[in-house]
């Protein structure tokens, strides 16, 4: 008798429900790792305890894994950024919460950069597939673009700035610093990962961006 067509349906579920999220963060260290090229079907499984036939069963293929861990990837990071609340501040307050945010975020997520790296290596071939990511994003850029317009309506912010090319910039240049660190570090022979340069960066970080967005 199949033993696990014996258990009632909502154990069956939650056993599958484990055992993807199980995969998922196995892969996501997988290829955070090795990236997409780099990565193995069946380091993947090792590291998740299971068969690998499961991931075939679950996901389809290496690639529709990497899908999916991209999916969830941008998923935690904006959820994370729901939980801001950042249409409850005031508008410069609100700014200056994402750029923290974001710098945190990254910093305590070093397998978000190094996923994206992959990524843009495959041209965004993957992510291209996916509706859920846009979906992810749309409500961030539509709550940024809020904050913009309160500011600019309460003669604080500049107007005309586009939320897009503004998260894009905060990202940005969180983003090159973090992820060419080494190379940074040894071409300006400074420590640029000592508590006191991460904590430099965050305070030019934020003042570029605020010095960009508010009026004289």
């Amino acid at each position: 008798m199949d033993t696990a067509a014996a258990l009632p349906a909502d154990l069956r579920s939650r056993d599958a429900d484990r055992t993807q999220q199980a995969l998922l963060r196995a892969a996501t260290e997988e290829f955070a790792e090795r990236g997409l090229a780099g990565a193995r079907i069946d380091a993947i499984a090792e590291r998740a305890g299971v068969n690998k036939r499961l991931i075939y069963y679950y996901f389809g293929s290496k690639d529709d894994l990497f899908l999916a861990v991209l999916e969830q990837t941008y998923a935690g990071i904006r959820e994370a950024e729901r939980r801001l609340e950042l249409q409850s501040l005031a508008p410069p307050d609100a700014v200056r919460r994402l750029v923290q945010f974001t710098w945190h975020y990254y910093l305590e997520h070093p397998e978000f950069l190094t996923l994206l790296n992959s990524a843009n290596l495959h041209r965004a071939r993957h992510l291209k597939e996916s509706k859920r990511v846009r979906e992810l994003n749309s409500p961030l850029v539509q709550l940024l673009g809020e904050v913009l317009e309160r500011g600019r309506r309460d003669g604080i912010f500049r107007g005309g700035v586009d939320p897009v090319q503004l998260y894009i910039s905060i990202a940005g240049l969180a983003y090159f610093y973090l992820s060419n660190n080494h190379t940074l570090s040894a071409i300006f022979a400074r420590d640029l990962a000592a508590p006191k340069a991460l904590s430099e960066r965050l305070s030019h970080i934020t003042e570029v961006v605020m010095g960009y967005l508010l009026r004289d």
